[in-house]
């Protein structure tokens, strides 16, 4: 099994498969988290060739841009790396990372662990934080056509599974249905040190946010 090859063929199949996506989950979304794996990696005793698999992969196929589907992203996955002759015990490994990856509410546990998913799900929580994940958040928000904010409608903590993903709250309340819920829960020591700094961004950002939104009219 040529590994290098096999990065570099999967860095081109991820590169193309992404070239349309929406804009906070494309390429340069898999080059960050792959920068955060590979950081946080250096600290943690793991595969780094099923870290660098998983962070490449993770979003292939994000069930948001396919219907709620969740099971296309690990399928897709598993066909790409049968072609290139990857061993099934590693392919299963990247599977089930890809499964266990995302936040999917604040209720819900994940099914799988494993040091290398508490790397990537470290590397791919960091770039929900701070500048860019306020940017992705709103960019998201408006690919969705989602209000900015709504004094009105409060962000809901209790959310089931099912309702979180079919939620269209306003953008604002998902910094509290998800990226503040994220710094606590971090795996590793690298990836809770940065997650506080981007924490308090955050807060700052909201700080001035709601400062500029008031208004005193009747």
């Amino acid at each position: 099994m040529n590994k290098p090859q096999i990065i570099h063929n999967t860095r081109s199949f991820v590169k193309e498969t992404l070239q349309n996506a929406e804009g906070g989950h494309d390429w340069f979304h898999i080059q960050r988290v792959v920068k955060n794996a590979r950081e946080i990696a250096e600290g943690e005793e793991v595969d780094h060739f099923v870290v660098e698999l998983g962070a490449l992969l993770h979003d292939i196929a994000d069930s948001k841009f396919h219907d709620g589907d969740e099971s296309v992203g690990p399928k897709v996955a598993r066909e790409f790396l049968k072609k290139q002759e990857v061993s099934e015990e590693i392919i299963g490994h990247v599977v089930k990372i890809i499964e266990n990856i995302s936040f999917k509410g604040g209720n819900v546990d994940q099914k799988f662990t494993s040091a290398e998913l508490d790397v990537i799900q470290d590397a791919d929580r960091l770039d929900a934080l701070g500048a860019i994940g306020i940017a992705r958040t709103f960019n998201y928000g408006g690919h969705k056509g989602r209000a900015l904010y709504d004094p009105e409608i409060k962000p809901n903590l209790n959310m089931t599974k099912e309702e979180y993903k079919a939620s269209t709250a306003p953008t604002i309340n998902h910094f509290y249905e998800k990226l503040f819920l994220l710094k606590d829960r971090m795996n590793t020591d690298t990836g809770r040190k940065i997650a506080e700094e981007r924490h308090r961004f955050m807060e700052l950002f909201l700080e001035q946010f709601y400062a500029e939104w008031e208004t005193d009219l009747e």
